[in-house]
Protein backbone atom coordinates (compact mmCIF):
# COMPACT_ATOMS: atom_id res chain seq x y z
CA UNK A 1 0.00 0.00 0.00
CA UNK A 2 2.78 2.46 0.88
CA UNK A 3 4.65 1.75 -2.34
CA UNK A 4 1.55 1.95 -4.50
CA UNK A 5 -0.05 5.03 -3.00
CA UNK A 6 2.37 7.05 -0.89
CA UNK A 7 5.62 7.47 -2.84
CA UNK A 8 4.25 10.07 -5.24
CA UNK A 9 1.93 13.01 -4.57
CA UNK A 10 0.89 11.88 -1.09
CA UNK A 11 4.47 11.17 0.03
CA UNK A 12 5.65 12.19 3.49
CA UNK A 13 9.19 11.43 4.66
CA UNK A 14 7.92 9.89 7.90
CA UNK A 15 6.31 7.08 5.87
CA UNK A 16 9.81 5.70 5.27
CA UNK A 17 10.03 4.87 8.97
CA UNK A 18 7.27 2.24 8.68
CA UNK A 19 9.15 -0.25 6.46
CA UNK A 20 12.52 0.75 7.96
CA UNK A 21 11.32 -0.46 11.35
CA UNK A 22 10.26 -3.88 10.01
CA UNK A 23 12.67 -6.51 11.34
CA UNK A 24 12.22 -10.11 10.32
CA UNK A 25 14.29 -13.06 9.18
CA UNK A 26 11.54 -14.02 6.73
CA UNK A 27 12.83 -13.72 3.17
CA UNK A 28 9.69 -12.11 1.76
CA UNK A 29 9.50 -9.50 4.51
CA UNK A 30 13.13 -8.52 3.91
CA UNK A 31 12.58 -8.47 0.14
CA UNK A 32 9.46 -6.31 0.50
CA UNK A 33 11.42 -3.73 2.49
CA UNK A 34 14.28 -3.79 -0.03
CA UNK A 35 11.90 -3.33 -3.00
CA UNK A 36 10.14 -0.53 -1.18
CA UNK A 37 13.38 1.35 -0.53
CA UNK A 38 14.68 0.76 -4.07
CA UNK A 39 11.44 2.21 -5.42
CA UNK A 40 11.55 5.04 -2.89
CA UNK A 41 15.07 5.91 -4.08
CA UNK A 42 13.75 6.20 -7.64
CA UNK A 43 10.81 8.38 -6.62
CA UNK A 44 11.99 10.24 -3.50
CA UNK A 45 15.80 10.16 -3.61
CA UNK A 46 16.51 13.03 -1.22
CA UNK A 47 14.28 11.69 1.54
CA UNK A 48 15.36 8.06 1.10
CA UNK A 49 19.13 8.12 0.60
CA UNK A 50 19.86 8.98 4.28
CA UNK A 51 18.47 5.56 5.26
CA UNK A 52 21.27 3.96 3.27
CA UNK A 53 24.01 6.46 4.06
CA UNK A 54 23.28 6.05 7.78
CA UNK A 55 22.79 2.27 7.48
CA UNK A 56 19.32 2.31 9.03
CA UNK A 57 18.27 -0.97 7.44
CA UNK A 58 19.31 -4.49 8.40
CA UNK A 59 22.50 -5.49 6.50
CA UNK A 60 20.82 -7.97 4.11
CA UNK A 61 18.01 -5.52 3.35
CA UNK A 62 20.51 -2.66 2.96
CA UNK A 63 22.52 -4.60 0.38
CA UNK A 64 19.46 -5.91 -1.46
CA UNK A 65 18.08 -2.37 -1.68
CA UNK A 66 21.33 -1.21 -3.28
CA UNK A 67 21.34 -4.18 -5.67
CA UNK A 68 17.77 -3.50 -6.80
CA UNK A 69 18.41 0.24 -7.12
CA UNK A 70 21.51 -0.39 -9.24
CA UNK A 71 19.49 -2.68 -11.50
CA UNK A 72 16.86 0.03 -11.96
CA UNK A 73 16.80 2.28 -15.01
CA UNK A 74 15.08 4.93 -12.86
CA UNK A 75 18.27 5.56 -10.85
CA UNK A 76 20.83 7.74 -12.64
CA UNK A 77 24.47 6.65 -13.08
CA UNK A 78 25.47 9.50 -10.75
CA UNK A 79 23.09 8.26 -8.07
CA UNK A 80 24.35 4.70 -8.49
CA UNK A 81 27.87 5.99 -7.86
CA UNK A 82 26.83 6.91 -4.31
CA UNK A 83 26.34 3.21 -3.56
CA UNK A 84 30.02 2.36 -4.00
CA UNK A 85 30.64 3.85 -0.58
CA UNK A 86 27.64 2.50 1.31
CA UNK A 87 27.30 -1.14 0.29
CA UNK A 88 28.28 -3.60 3.01
CA UNK A 89 30.31 -6.33 1.40
CA UNK A 90 30.51 -9.88 2.72
CA UNK A 91 33.14 -12.18 1.26
CA UNK A 92 32.60 -15.93 1.77
CA UNK A 93 35.48 -18.37 2.06
CA UNK A 94 35.20 -21.97 3.22
CA UNK A 95 34.38 -21.65 6.94
CA UNK A 96 35.41 -17.96 6.93
CA UNK A 97 33.28 -14.84 6.57
CA UNK A 98 34.74 -11.37 6.36
CA UNK A 99 32.05 -8.72 6.77
CA UNK A 100 32.40 -5.08 5.75
CA UNK A 101 35.01 -5.55 3.02
CA UNK A 102 34.78 -2.79 0.43
CA UNK A 103 35.76 -4.32 -2.92
CA UNK A 104 35.12 -1.17 -4.94
CA UNK A 105 38.55 0.21 -4.07
CA UNK A 106 41.84 -0.85 -5.69
CA UNK A 107 43.04 -2.20 -2.37
CA UNK A 108 40.61 -3.97 -0.09
CA UNK A 109 39.85 -2.36 3.23
CA UNK A 110 37.16 -2.59 5.84
CA UNK A 111 34.47 0.04 6.04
Amino acid sequence: MLMSHFLDDDFKAEYLEIPASARSEEYYVKMMVAWFFATALAKQWDATIPYLLNRCLAPWTHNKTIQKACESYRITPEQKGVFEDVEDKVIHFPNIQISGLNIFQNSAHFI
